[in-house]
């Protein structure tokens, strides 16, 4: 039987803004949560799929951003954009994953389903 516990699924949306603090950590620590807690918490596996799928997108981006640059630095503008929505996101899927709504984040591909 799973148990319902938010605080988790919290913690596992906020846990990719470890990339900012850490310079690492926001890929690790929510597939650890994910693959520790899938069967155990309730929506886990949802969850930590939406987390993994955007993190893995995000990582997609900011490579194909690189040959970006030499083209009038539009590189540049897809690296600020990354972050802003790389900042943005895990908040915003962590206060709907507290109030006990799906995940969503947007130009997330589907690479676990």
């Amino acid at each position: 039987m799973q148990k319902e516990n938010n605080g988790i699924l919290v913690a596992t949306h906020l846990s990719q803004l470890l990339d900012f603090v850490t310079g690492f950590g926001g890929f690790i620590v929510p597939l650890v949560i994910w693959l520790t807690q899938k069967d155990e918490i309730h929506k886990m596996d949802e969850h930590g799929k939406s987390v993994i799928n955007f993190q893995l997108s995000m990582l997609v981006y900011c490579i194909l951003c690189i040959p970006l640059i030499l083209f009038f630095g539009l590189g540049l503008l897809g690296f600020l954009v990354i972050a802003i929505f790389a900042a943005v996101f895990p908040v915003y899927n962590a206060i709907k994953a507290s109030n006990g709504g799906q995940p969503y984040y947007p130009m997330s591909i589907s690479f676990i389903k």
